[in-house]
Order: structure tokens, then C-alpha cells, then sequence
């Protein structure tokens, strides 16, 4: 890789040059290390370290997703919640819109009875006829309030006369 990088551009190589000394060194270290764990003679102190500051991550790792996993419990429950308010609100609605179209079709219904031609012309056509009727009742009784006034009169008249020649005599 070393060779690669060298012939490389010399802006591309400076950077992949420091990249791969830093790569070194890392392997380096992490080999001394591993010779330092692997060793038969290493100290038990050390061993007991390791051990500890492994369970002690292994707790607070445990803690720490125990309460992620509460959070997520406790977001899950609350979107639970906001679906079930949105369900019911969804029903409301549905039964709102069912009962709003029941009453536009019983409002349809009234329209189309109503706009049944022949039913209005027979309306129509009885007002015309009652009407007849009636002027025809008002004229009779105009001219039987004429002839009861007449015979009113002529029975007075005749009384009149009679006790005139009753009385005369």
C-alpha cells in the first residue's frame, strides 16, 4: 500500500501517506497490546481490571438500553393511544357522514315527490275548480239574500194591508 500510495498524485498522495502512518501506528499498539494480554506471565491485578471494567460496561450498557427500551414502550403506548383517539374520531365521523347522507336522501326523496308534474297540475287544477265553486256559492247566496229580503217584504206589506182593512171596518 505504501508503494501504491507513492505513486500517486502529489496532492492525493500527502494525505493518503499520513492516513497510512496513522494506520501503522495503530497496529502497532493494538499488537503490543495483545502481546501484553496474551502472555502467561501477565499480572492477575490486571486480569481482575479487565474483568471488572468489562461487567462494569456490560451493567451500564444494559442500563442504558433497558431505558431506551422503556422510552420506546412508553412511545409506543402513547402512539397506541393517539391511534385508538383516531379511530374513534374516525367512527364519529362515519356515523356524522352516514346520518347526513340519510337525511340528504330523504331531502331528495321530498324534492322528487314534489317535483312530480302531473301531482302539481291536479293540485292546480282542483284550486281552479274550487274557486269556480265558490264564486258560484257567493252568487247563490247574494241572490237568495235578494228574494228572502223581497218575500220579507211582501209579507209586510200584505200584513199591512190587512190590518188596515181589518181595522178599517
Amino acid at each position: 500500500m505504501d508503494l501504491e500510495a507513492r505513486s500517486l498524485q502529489p496532492n492525493v498522495k500527502a494525505v493518503l501517506l499520513a492516513k497510512l502512518r496513522e494506520y501503522k501506528s495503530d497496529l502497532n499498539n493494538l499488537k503490543s497490546e495483545h502481546k501484553r494480554l496474551a502472555s502467561a506471565n501477565s499480572n492477575q491485578a490486571a486480569r481482575d481490571d479487565l474483568l471488572e471494567s468489562g461487567m462494569a460496561d456490560a451493567m451500564s450498557v444494559s442500563a442504558n438500553q433497558r431505558g431506551r427500551l422503556m422510552m420506546s414502550t412508553e412511545r409506543l403506548n402513547e402512539s397506541s393511544d393517539r391511534i385508538k383517539e383516531s379511530r374513534r374520531t374516525m367512527l364519529e365521523t362515519e356515523e356524522l357522514g352516514v346520518s347526513i347522507l340519510q337525511d340528504l336522501h330523504q331531502q331528495r326523496q321530498s324534492l322528487l315527490h314534489a317535483n312530480d308534474t302531473n301531482k302539481l297540475h291536479g293540485v292546480d287544477d282542483n284550486i281552479s275548480k274550487s274557486k269556480k265553486i265558490l264564486t258560484n256559492m257567493s252568487r247563490r247566496m247574494s241572490r237568495n239574500k235578494w228574494i228572502i229580503s223581497s218575500i220579507i217584504v211582501v209579507l209586510v206589506v200584505a200584513i199591512a194591508l190587512i190590518l188596515y182593512f181589518k181595522l178599517s171596518k
